[in-house]
């Protein structure tokens, strides 16, 4: 599925899940009430982690990231996964930050179930 197909989704399901009034128990957000990560797709290139850390911690403080890098190059591959301290900070962020614009792109933030930080130094614990 499109990248930007997926952000469109994400805001359609959340928007009427406002407008039903659903509750937090059977929100499609609870079945990821045992993840405190967050995927991010579509992030300028430029990016570091301090500036991800910088817009993100808006939400929650932040544990862990992985800002998925090439390895011959080192250089960003425009995606990332974030770890908040407190698993509902992952809501409010997928919530207020999917779909926004940064330095021009479109962002796609998403919830993660089973992700499992690296082992080696690319992931940086705060």
């Amino acid at each position: 599925m499109n990248p930007l197909t997926k952000v469109k989704l994400i805001n359609e399901l959340n928007e009427r899940e406002v407008q039903l009034g659903v509750a937090d128990e059977v929100s499609w957000h609870s079945q990821y009430k045992d993840s405190a990560w967050i995927f991010l797709g579509g992030l300028p290139f430029e990016l570091t982690e301090g500036d991800i850390i910088s817009v993100f911690s808006q939400y929650g403080e932040i544990v862990h990231i992985n800002l998925v890098r090439d390895k011959k190059t080192g250089k960003s591959k425009g995606f990332c996964f974030l770890c908040y301290e407190d698993q509902r900070s992952t809501i409010l962020a997928v919530d207020n930050f999917n779909g926004i614009k940064i330095k021009g792109r479109t962002i796609r933030v998403d919830h993660v179930s089973d992700y499992r930080a690296p082992k080696d130094s690319e992931t940086q614990r705060l």
